[in-house]
């Protein structure tokens, strides 16, 4: 029972910084070009014709 104690604040720590980090991402533009990189793949800049 006494581990608990420490437990549930450590959970609670490592969501909040999980949370932090997701907000961040979101704020600094992680996820404003999705369909960017699923692009860019298909892009074959090496081929010399």
């Amino acid at each position: 029972m006494n581990v608990l104690v420490f437990l549930i604040p450590m959970a609670l720590l490592l969501g909040l910084l999980g949370l932090a980090g997701f907000l961040w991402s979101l704020k600094s533009g992680q996820y404003d070009d999705l369909d960017g990189a699923a692009v860019r793949i298909l892009n074959d800049d090496d081929v010399k014709t």
